[in-house]
């Protein structure tokens, strides 16, 4: 077997141009050579939202730049990449064209293999290049395309626990920003506002809080939020920071009895597993309340924390090629050249397919 395998990442699935070399030794060790991403941030902000055609546009421009600096910064050349992983949905459809095409040029000049990465897989085991964990684990997935929990097998092998049957947790914190004339992304600003606000103030609803299945809504909580705001206008900047206080509360009491039925799921499902773990993924895994929720929700129930850094918890091409990786040290074969991107691909080909669950379907 030789030392090590060298893959040639590509992700294009929403509005972040990615490219990055990483390696995988025999014993499993991995080295990231190189980690390339262009944000689109400012040409999505002027609409609140990221725009598909602009997004997809943007790759085109940017991508071949992406690929050659991946390479120099790793100092390999083409030749010496042994496989290449091109992000093959969910996500986007023309952001998807535009990397798994390019991701098959290079494969078939290059007589390289394709390995077509599912996005929510380089999630799923990003946990594993990070912080070396060990099969199984839960994998809390929230960001502005999904949230889900899912049960961490082995490579491949994914059984979903819950899933939002509405809206995704980060469209959630981005439309309530809208809704509050904050600025995109709205995360981020929904979380600044909420550090001077009553958290107690409004007593927002905590969707589905007490259901023994793991699934989640967020739709009535944006629209408790709404109706809130409506009552009150004008707002005050004290109105706003109490009201994203408020939803933030909201959430993290609403993630606790989710999330605190799904570890308890895990212990009695996997009874001897030594320690347990719950990792976090997403662009909603930069929230401090979120993830302090998640911590403390895990000491107590004597589990371990796996929060990747925020550059590896949001879309990037590391977490694509070690996935690539991941399946080739398993055994499993590359892709034919003819594989198709799908804007909807879930983890779990058995689980039921909610009505509307995973809505917007662009940045996992």
């Amino acid at each position: 077997m030789a030392p090590f395998l060298r893959i040639l990442g590509i992700e294009t699935s929403c509005d972040e141009t990615a490219a990055a070399v990483v390696e995988r030794a025999a014993d499993g060790v991995p080295t990231v050579r190189s980690d390339v991403v262009l944000s689109q941030l400012e040409e999505h902000s002027a609409y609140g939202g990221v725009v598909p055609e602009i997004a997809a546009r943007a790759h085109v421009e940017a991508l071949d730049t992406l690929i050659d600096e991946a390479l120099k910064r790793a100092n390999v050349s083409l030749s010496e990449i042994d496989a290449i992983a091109a992000t093959s949905g969910p996500g986007l459809i023309g952001g998807l064209l535009v990397g798994l095409m390019t991701g098959k040029a290079i494969a078939k000049a290059s007589g390289k293999p394709l390995y077509a990465v599912n996005h929510l897989e380089g999630h799923a085991l990003t946990a594993r290049l990070t912080d070396g964990l060990s099969f199984p684990y839960l994998m809390l997935l929230v960001s502005g395309g999904h949230t889900q929990l899912i049960l961490v097998r082995g490579v491949g092998d994914y059984e979903r626990w819950g899933t939002t049957i509405d809206d995704a947790l980060g469209e959630a914190f981005d439309k309530t920003a809208k809704l509050l004339s904050l600025p995109y992304p709205g995360g981020p600003a929904v979380e600044r506002a909420a550090k001077s606000g009553n958290p107690e103030r409004f007593k927002f609803p905590r969707p589905l809080v007490g259901e023994a299945k793991l699934n989640f809504s967020f739709s009535g909580l944006k629209t408790a939020v709404r109706q809130a705001a409506t009552e009150i206008a004008p707002l005050s900047d004290q109105d706003v920071a109490d009201i994203c206080a408020s939803f933030q509360n909201a959430v993290s009491r609403t993630l606790k009895d989710r999330i605190g039925r799904g570890l308890e799921r895990f212990k009695t499902l996997f009874p001897d597993v030594a320690q347990p773990a719950l990792v976090v993924a997403g662009g909603v895994a930069a929230n401090l309340e979120v993830r302090g929720t998640l911590q403390a929700l895990c000491d107590k129930n004597r589990f371990r924390f796996v929060a990747p850094p925020l550059h590896l918890c949001t879309d990037n091409a590391v977490m694509i090629a070690w996935a690539g990786l991941e399946r080739m040290a398993t055994g499993v074969l590359p892709d034919e050249l003819d594989v198709q991107p799908r804007s909807r691909w879930p983890l779990d080909s058995n689980a039921e397919a909610l009505l509307g669950f995973g809505k917007r379907g662009a940045k996992a």
